[in-house]
């Protein structure tokens, strides 16, 4: 049984081979079908084109058709993929966001004791049930709000026992829904209390105790450094990520977001998929970034939360990286898990185009997450998660009015989200 969608005003990233991350121009040129009809079977993406009479008897004639659906003139995109969150965690932050509106900065609430470690400590206290539970229910809101694959982080544990307890939430997330979850290790996100004045020490008991374990029971997809001043240099990112390719972790790094820290070139040298974050990347780093195959993620949620310049994403895109989006939906920094609202801020405040704001939460986002054959466009034989909009005039209608509800329908897998039990 198949189904089909049909009166859809335009078809978004929809291709019949493969398709890579898109780069430079490219972005601005995805491939759009108006007037579109698609075709969904066994949960894989079977066929798509422009809609006509002839075209809708052979389908009928070819497939049986479980179900006709009308968009009613409503674009249908691929699910965004959220490359970058920290989705677990044990309670919310507001008390520091009313401090920063009182003038202080990130760095000074950290300082005093919040930030990572304030997360860290709630953490700590939490069961892994009670852990499950809440992010069990942050990423159905996020898969509500469109997002059909997600990457989540580890780092508000900065223990074993903690750090462990966060993969294995994430883990049972990974086993409960059916979209992508793909599991980072970040023990390297601060140094907790019991290691201060011995950044050294913390990041030996990481590599030499936590690496281990976490690659025995396959607990991370990907490991993950916080390169920055009064955090980690960009020598020991290379060393540290250097190991964790060992242990069968690809590298990211959080880099350049509160200064230049090296962080970029430090994760080009060691082969990361991605760097994110980005708002103090110079020239040279994005010359390095444009002859590398590294994924420059952009997280515009936390750059306008606390406040940060904006990255350099137009300099980027004219340099010809494939530049991606993600929300670093976090307790502290960007707690908005609604990729819709970044792609909108992407063209707002980094002047993107809504065709590269989108192409950076799908297909380039996918790429940074290692996903990109299977998610992230609307390919032929590709998972079918997708969500048709209202009805829209145009693609650029979608990221221009910022904020309002405009996804109608989500599916996952081919399916809606009220026919699965999650």
């Amino acid at each position: 049984m198949a189904l089909l969608i049909r009166n859809i005003r335009t078809l978004v990233l929809a291709h019949p081979g493969s398709l890579s991350p898109l780069r430079g121009d490219a972005m601005d040129r995805i491939p759009l079908v108006d007037g579109a009809y698609l075709l969904v079977r066994h949960g894989k993406f079977e066929a798509f084109g422009q809609e006509t009479p002839e075209a809708l008897a052979e389908l009928r004639s070819r497939y049986t058709i479980g179900e006709e659906i009308d968009a009613q003139g409503g674009l249908v995109l691929p699910s965004w993929c959220d490359a970058h969150t920290h989705t677990v965690f044990a309670g919310s932050r507001e008390q520091e966001f009313v401090d920063r509106m009182q003038g202080l900065s990130y760095q000074q609430i950290a300082e005093r004791g919040g930030g990572i470690l304030n997360s860290a400590r709630r953490l700590r206290d939490a069961s892994e049930d009670e852990l499950f539970h809440a992010a069990r229910e942050r990423v159905l809101d996020a898969i509500r709000m469109g997002t059909g694959a997600i990457e989540i982080k580890s780092g508000y544990g900065l223990d074993e026992a903690s750090e462990l307890k966060m993969l294995r939430v994430i883990r049972r997330l990974r086993d409960h829904f059916p979209i992508p979850v793909r599991s980072t290790f970040l023990g390297a996100h601060a140094v907790p209390a019991e290691f201060q004045g011995d950044r050294s020490a913390y990041l030996k008991f990481l590599t030499d105790t936590l690496f281990p374990k976490v690659a025995d029971e396959g607990l991370a997809d990907f490991c993950d450094i916080f390169c920055e001043q009064g955090y980690f240099t960009a020598d020991e990112t290379f060393q540290y990520l250097s190991k964790a390719r060992a242990f069968g972790m690809r590298p990211k790094v959080h880099a350049e977001q509160l200064t230049r820290s090296g962080g970029i070139l430090a994760g080009i040298k060691v082969g990361a998929i991605s760097v994110d974050h980005l708002e103090y990347a110079n020239d040279e780093d994005i010359k390095a970034l444009a002859d590398s195959t590294t994924i420059p993620v952009l997280l515009p949620g936390a750059q306008l939360f606390l406040g940060l310049p904006a990255p350099p994403a137009r300099a980027m895109i004219t340099a010809g990286n494939a530049v991606a989006l993600a929300t670093d939906f976090n307790p502290g920094s960007s707690p908005s898990s609604n990729m819709n609202l970044m792609v909108s801020l992407a063209c707002i405040l980094y002047k993107m185009t809504p065709r590269e704001a989108i192409c950076a939460a799908t297909i380039n986002a996918a790429a940074a997450m290692g996903i990109q054959d299977t998610h992230g466009s609307i390919g032929i034989g590709k998972v079918a998660n997708f969500f048709v909009t209202s009805p829209l005039e145009s693609v650029e209608a979608f990221p221009y009015f910022f904020g309002q509800p405009l996804i109608r329908q989500c599916f996952i897998n081919g399916r809606t989200l009220s026919s699965l039990n999650i």
